[in-house]
Order: C-alpha cells, then structure tokens, then sequence
C-alpha cells in the first residue's frame, strides 16, 4: 500500500512501477481456464466411456426394460448398504477427531459427511469446497485449528490407503486365473513398500522437508503464493501434522470404518447386479469399483460424473459382464451413491448452516464434546 502523498512512478501504461506481483496474470488466467477445461475434459471422457460401452446398440436395447422391472428386495438392500456407507465414513470422521479429545457423536459427524459429499460432488473444484465445510464445522464444535486441519487430513489419508488396498485385492482377484496375476502384484507393492521406506528415512533425516521446502517455493515463485517464506510454510503444515499422536489402537479403528465405508459401498453396487436380475462378474467387482473410485478423484468433473460410469461399465464388461445389465446396474449404483445424496447432502449442509446461525449448532461445544482420555 502506497503512502499517502508520496509520487508513485507509473508505467507508459498506467501501472505501479511496482508491477503485477509474480506469476499473477499466469494465475488468473489459468484460474479462469479451468472451468472450461473441466466441462470439455469430462465431456470429452463421457464421449468416449458413451461410444466404447453405449456403441453397441441392438446388444443394450433392452438396458431400460431393466429398470423397469427392478427387484425392489435387492434395491432395498443397496440402499441400506449406502446408508451404512456414509454412516462407516462418519464413524471414520468422528474416530479421528475422538483422537484429539474431541467428540462429535455419530449422527453429527455423519451429518457432516453428507454435507461434504454433496458439496464436493456438485460444485467445480468441490474437494476444497468441501474440506472447508468441515473444517468451519469442526472448528465451531470446539476443535482448534491445528485439529481441524489434521482431521481432514487424515480422514483422506485412511480412505485414500484403504481404497488402495481394496484395489490392489481386486486386481489379485481379476488376476487370480492368470499365471501373471500374482507377478504383476508382487512388483507392485515392492515400489509401494520401497516409496513408504524412502519418505519415512526423508521425514527423519530432514530430507523430506527440505524436498518440500523446495517445491514450496518453486510454487511460490509463479503464483506468489503461500505468503510468508516457504520454509516457515513447510514448518507450520509440519507441526499441524504431527500435532496429534493417535495411538495404534486408534489408527486400526480408524482404518477399520474406512475400509468399511468402501466394502459397504461396493455392497451396494453389487446389490445393484440383484435389483436388475444380472449375475455378477465377481472376478472384476473389485477391481472395477477401485478403478471408479480413483476415477472419481480425478478433478475432471464434479464427482467424476461420466467417468466413473464409463470406467466401472467398461471394466466389469471387460470381465464377463452383458453390456445391457452392467450398464443398468452401474445405473442404479450411482443413482443410489450420487443422485439420491446430492439433495439429501445439501439440505443437511443447510440446516447444519441455519443451526450455527441460531446458535444451535454450537451449543455442543460448550457442553461434554470434549472426551478426556
């Protein structure tokens, strides 16, 4: 900011001698590209999983008579699997919060977990969208910032490592008939394991923050952004980190609710085989539901719509499954898992928001949310 009544030099253009901070005409530039990127990537893949999977028309022209004659036992039963899904994800929520000293108590933890999925599902760039809905909830309930930050972190840390596990189980089992199978995991988990031993050595020996330290700044250097230096950047996302210790016990339950939140939820696909009278390629159940789910971390579109639909068809086809049932049943598992949440998510995030305005939804905190071990 200039001070008042001193001459500011000004550019043959009109600009602060100063000017454009670095990186910041590259930022926004690319901040409003992204939009449009995104709808053309995800119109792009939708196109593509439409033509390789929908292309064969006379072989899916009886998907709608499925739909139309669902088993409405097994469609029962997917949604209940749904259901104990998002309430495995809130359990998740509030183990590691449990682990601060923080007690949220289920239903408001699973209250949040709608919140956040409709948001992150339903709105460009929803993941940051959504992780700062949680983080405003978390610290209006009585965590503080450290414990906020670190509690988002680690719920994504222990969905992101359990789906993996889930996946790699998957492809053991797609894999299981092929002599290779087993020869493609193997190497497999020996980089996996090989990675883990290197960051854990790097984070030790001080290597690791250095490496961080660096990438900070070089990130710093185009779009002027974090403020402040990047080591003391790197120093405080270090400390929130290792802020809060859980001890083993809470970590395996933890890993516990986040395993069963992907199980449940692949139940629930698979329940969705039943609902349309189709036997299942088990054999690439699995394998299927891991590449989706990766698929729909990817921030193409929101919620990786039409990416997860194209990639699940595809690979369970790929499997033994007929293209008119597999395209049903994915139909109806993410009817269940996408559609049916978002309106049910976000009317939560709207009595949570009504809640905090009428001061109801902090009146916890000041009660017995704090669980002293």
């Amino acid at each position: 900011m200039a001070v008042v009544g001193a001459p500011v030099e000004r550019t043959p253009s009109g600009q602060s001698g100063e000017g454009p901070r670095p990186g910041k005409g590259r930022r926004s530039g690319w901040q409003r590209a992204w939009p449009f990127v995104q709808v053309v990537g995800g119109l792009a893949l939708a196109g593509f999983a439409a033509w390789a999977v929908i292309g064969r028309k006379g072989e899916l022209a009886g998907t709608a008579s499925y739909l139309e004659n669902l088993d409405w036992v097994w469609l029962v039963v997917a949604v209940v699997l749904e259901i104990g899904s998002i309430v495995a994800y809130g359990a998740l929520q509030r183990q590691i919060l449990l682990s601060g000293d923080l007690d949220l108590g289920l239903p408001t933890s699973t209250a949040i977990t709608l919140a956040f999925n409709s948001l992150t599902n339903s709105l460009p760039g929803g993941v940051a969208w959504g992780s700062l809905f949680s983080y405003q909830q978390f610290r209006r309930r009585g965590a503080d910032e450290t414990l906020a930050v670190w509690a988002i972190v680690a719920d994504n840390a222990c969905a992101a490592v359990t789906l993996a596990f889930l996946a790699t189980v998957g492809l053991v089992v797609a894999g299981s008939s092929q002599s290779s199978g087993l020869g493609v995991v193997a190497p497999t988990f020996g980089v996996i394991v090989g990675i883990l031993v290197v960051v854990v050595v790097a984070w030790r020996r001080g290597f690791l923050r250095a490496l961080a330290t660096g990438a900070v700044g070089l990130v710093k250097r185009f779009t002027g952004r974090p403020r402040g230096t990047p080591r003391a950047s790197v120093d405080r996302t270090f400390a929130r980190l290792t802020a809060v210790t859980p001890s083993r016990r809470q970590w395996g339950v933890a890993l516990t609710w986040a395993m069963a939140n992907w199980v449940l939820d692949c139940g629930c696909l698979v329940a969705a085989f039943g609902a349309v009278g189709s036997p299942v390629p088990w054999r690439g159940v699995l394998l299927a539901y891991g590449a989706g789910q990766l698929a729909a971390n990817l921030p193409i579109t929101p919620g990786g719509l039409g990416v997860v639909e194209g990639s699940i068809t595809i690979a369970l086809v790929a499997y033994g499954g007929a293209e008119a049932t597999t395209v049903a049943a994915v139909l109806v598992y993410r009817l269940l898992s996408f559609w049916a949440s978002l309106p049910i998510g976000w009317g939560t995030a709207v009595v949570l928001e009504i809640r905090r305005r009428t001061g109801r939804g902090d009146a916890r905190a000041g009660e017995s949310e704090l669980v002293r071990a």
